[in-house]
């Protein structure tokens, strides 16, 4: 069944469209940095928010418009009424990459055996539909913290079962991986830490989690299908304090576990600013440890301190992010995924359609404004000239070929250290130029 047979697919018609179903900026074929756009822009739909989100908050009930829930049936006859609509809006977008947890997708039903049974059933409807349409699965997860097992986390529960049944449920995650061809795995510990530190033993909830990395790894290698497992670190929200709290504290826990080899970073602009940091710093951040995998692109609200998963449309801060990912040479096996919600207001089903138009049009301008950075050098000239004295001064090339130490350096101040002069950084000035690189 057709959910969307009055809109055509969409197309790109430039700027200077009245068609609210076109592309003003996303040009899939126009060719930028020697790639296609479609080349750099792995796009891929949420399931979760593009379907089953129903536009219910704290303060009030459901407003979306969603047919394919509307016409009854059982659990899984919706579901699959779900992922015909799905792939529809997919195919639509021209989205070629999708990503679900596996709750989103089929009814977890009475029992864990059960579910199973419609995990199963549902991914040979995807798979059918993954060979009709040539859409591929970025990433699928599973949904540990939705359910009230998982209120004390997964594998930083303090009940070893609780510990044991989310590795069935990851072991069944892994299977529909390979089942489906995914060639990500993401870990959200969305319950991984702390409410308080009065009743928790730190140290051995992460020892436990890294324990469950590695059974991850080992269970992937046994079945011939490793995905690039993915971390996507956010600081709170439901916990106090979450233990992949930013990239740096991520990068932290992988390095002391020895999981560097097999994880990198799923990194959220939402989570970035609940960090306290922007979008630009945690992708650098993941980029100097070589661990920058994926991104989920939404953005927050500066007016709001929670995590509203709103689409992006800050010019601005998504070039900088695209600066940053065309500096990592892309994002390999990772993509884009939209993890972004509709507001409650916009509640018709086509809005889904409009809101990965915006989207997709912010990421196509982040990405010719940053290629044009690139291209002209501006940014990474300005960073040259910065630290120019290590290598235009004797005692700056001692420092970086590593002759240097702290006697000669200390001779060397003794000498000079009256007459340095500093240099002013401009960045007021380098603001306003960056500006005209916005599209």
């Amino acid at each position: 069944m057709a959910y969307f047979n009055n809109i055509a697919p969409i197309q790109y018609e430039g700027t200077k469209t009245k068609n609210m179903f076109a592309f003003r900026h996303y040009n899939p074929e126009e060719v930028v940095l020697g790639k296609t756009m479609e080349e750099h822009l792995h796009f891929a739909l949420a399931f979760w928010h593009t379907i089953t989100m129903d536009g219910a908050d704290p303060f009030g009930s459901a407003t979306m418009e969603r047919p394919w829930d509307l016409e009854g049936g059982t659990e899984l006859e919706i579901a699959h009424r779900r992922v015909d609509a799905f792939f529809e809006i997919a195919e639509k977008l021209g989205v070629k990459y999708y990503c679900f947890h596996d709750v989103d997708i089929a009814p977890q039903g009475k029992s864990l055996k059960e579910f199973y049974a419609n995990l199963d059933e549902i991914t040979d409807h995807l798979l059918e539909k993954q060979k009709e349409t040539g859409i591929k699965l970025l990433w699928n997860t599973a949904n540990m913290f939705s359910n009230p097992r998982y209120m004390n986390g997964v594998s930083t529960s303090n009940r070893a079962e609780v510990f044991a049944y989310g590795a069935a449920q990851v072991k069944k995650g892994l299977e529909l991986s390979k089942k489906l061809g995914g060639e990500n795995y993401v870990f959200w510990g969305g319950r991984e830490g702390y409410e308080s530190l009065l009743n928790t033993d730190m140290a051995l909830e992460m020892d436990h989690m890294a324990k469950f990395f590695h059974m991850a790894v080992d269970y992937a290698k046994s079945m011939d299908h490793l995905p690039v497992f993915l971390i996507e670190p956010k600081p709170k929200e439901p916990m106090t304090h979450q233990y992949d709290y930013d990239a740096a504290t991520a990068m932290a826990f992988l390095q002391k576990y020895d999981l560097t080899d097999y994880f990198k970073l799923n990194l959220e602009t939402n989570h970035a600013w609940l960090a306290g940091h922007t979008f630009e710093h945690e992708l650098n951040t993941a980029r100097s440890f070589n661990a920058l995998g994926s991104i989920d692109a939404n953005q927050g609200n500066y007016l709001l301190g929670w995590d509203t998963d709103e689409f992006p449309t800050l010019v601005i801060d998504i070039t900088l992010a695209m600066h940053q990912i065309l500096l990592n040479g892309g994002l390999g096996k990772g993509g884009i995924n939209f993890d972004a919600k509709v507001r409650r207001t916009s509640f018709k089903a086509e809005d889904l359609l409009l809101a990965h138009i915006a989207g997709m049009d912010t990421y196509a301008r982040a990405l010719k404004g940053a290629a044009a950075i690139v291209e002209d050098k501006f940014l990474s000239d300005i960073v040259a000239e910065r630290y120019a004295s290590y290598k235009n001064t004797e005692v700056g090339q001692s420092i970086e070929n590593g002759t240097a130490t702290f006697e000669t350096l200390a001779a060397f101040a003794l000498e000079h250290g009256d007459d340095i002069e500093l240099d002013s950084n401009h960045l007021e000035h380098v603001k306003s130029v960056l500006n005209d690189y916005l599209v």
